[in-house]
């Protein structure tokens, strides 16, 4: 064959539309010496060749395969393990934790015995005037500051319609 046969052989090899007995012949044309235009595809298949060469596999190699596996596996993956162990318990840590100092506010808001302050039914009594008291007289209080407020809401309203009305004018 000449060169410009195996050209063609040659493009039709780069289009995958050879059969092997072609990529044969091809692969013995690229062994000898190659034109100017073709020492880089030359070079390419004796490289392939080479490779195909030291590709030799033997019946030990599921068990090479698997001893480089093990001395290439990352270390990172375990203390990424690690890591995300100790997140999971910081926050089961937390959530115990506040339970925990809920469950005391809880107690001690509500007493699981309610004990009689006073054994004098009379003083009881006095006792809870005094504290009514205390507490409609901070209610009064509180209602005369919210008149203050709705009188200054009106007077702000006032304002807003005579604004209102000036622009319109």
């Amino acid at each position: 064959m000449d060169s410009k046969q195996f050209e063609q052989l040659l493009e039709k090899y780069w289009n995958c539309e050879t059969s092997l007995e072609e990529e044969k012949q091809l692969r013995e044309y690229f062994r000898g010496e190659v034109s100017g235009n073709l020492k880089e595809t030359a070079d390419l298949f004796r490289y392939f060749e080479t490779q195909q060469e030291q590709a030799v596999v033997g019946s030990d190699f599921d068990a090479v395969v698997k001893k480089k596996i093990k001395q290439q596996q990352p270390k990172g993956k375990s203390v990424s393990m690690i890591f995300n162990v100790a997140r999971i318990a910081a926050g089961v840590l937390v959530v115990v934790t506040a339970t925990y100092f809920v469950r005391q506010e809880v107690r001690k808001a509500y007493p699981p015995e309610i004990v009689d302050t006073y054994s004098d039914p009379k003083l009881a009594l006095e006792e809870t005037k005094k504290a009514l008291m205390m507490i409609s007289k901070g209610f009064n209080k509180a209602q005369k500051e919210a008149g203050k407020i709705k009188a200054f809401n009106d007077a702000e309203e006032k304002l807003h319609k005579q604004g209102k009305n000036e622009e319109t004018i």
